[in-house]
C-alpha cells in the first residue's frame, strides 16, 4: 500500500517517470507518502498490498493517492457506494479532512452523504439543473423534495389535479 501512496506523490515532488533513482533513498517523497497513510487511516497497513485492504480502505487509498499527486481538484463518483454506515460516516469524515482548501466535485445519490459533504449542492432531474444553492436552501426546495426526499409537494397553480 505504501508503494501505491508513493507512486502518486512522485510526480507532485517532480520526479515524474523518473526510476532511476532507488526510490528507497527518495527521503521527501517516502517522507509525504508515510504523512499521507497517516492522514487516510492506514498507517497500519503499510506493506499490506492494496487488493487485501477492504473496499473502504481501497477508496481511502484511491483518495490519498489523488492527494498525494497533487491535485487541487477532487473528483469523486459515488464514493461511499457499497459501504456500510459505519464506513459511510469515516468515509465522509476523510473527504471532509483530506479536502480541505480543494474544490471537491461529487457524483452522489445518497442525499445523507450529499448533505454531509457539501458547501452548494447542485440538483439534476434528467439533464435539468433545477435547483443550485446551500445544503438547506436545497433540503427545502419543492421540486427537489418532490424529486429525490420523497415528500408530495402541493399542486402547483395552474395544474390539475
Amino acid at each position: 500500500m505504501f508503494e501505491n501512496l508513493r507512486c502518486g506523490v512522485l510526480w507532485s515532488l517532480g520526479y515524474g517517470y523518473t526510476f532511476l533513482k532507488f526510490l528507497v533513498d527518495l527521503d521527501d517523497a517516502n517522507a509525504r507518502a508515510q504523512q499521507l497513510m497517516a492522514m487516510i487511516g492506514l498507517a497500519h497497513k503499510r506493506d499490506v498490498l492494496a487488493i487485501n485492504l477492504t473496499y473502504a480502505e481501497q477508496r481511502a487509498l484511491e483518495v490519498g493517492i489523488t492527494i498525494g499527486g497533487g491535485a487541487s481538484v477532487i473528483l469523486l463518483d459515488e464514493p461511499t457506494a457499497g459501504m456500510s454506515r459505519s464506513e459511510t460516516a469515516r468515509f465522509i469524515e476523510l473527504i471532509k479532512e483530506v479536502t480541505e482548501g480543494k474544490t471537491l466535485l461529487t457524483v452522489e445519490h445518497d442525499m445523507g452523504v450529499v448533505f454531509g459533504l457539501a458547501d452548494k449542492i447542485a440538483v439534476l432531474v434528467y439533464g435539468e439543473l433545477i435547483a443550485f444553492d446551500t445544503p438547506e436552501a436545497v433540503r427545502g426546495d419543492a421540486r427537489v423534495q418532490e424529486a429525490y426526499l420523497g415528500t408530495a409537494v402541493a399542486e402547483r397553480p395552474g395544474q390539475e389535479a
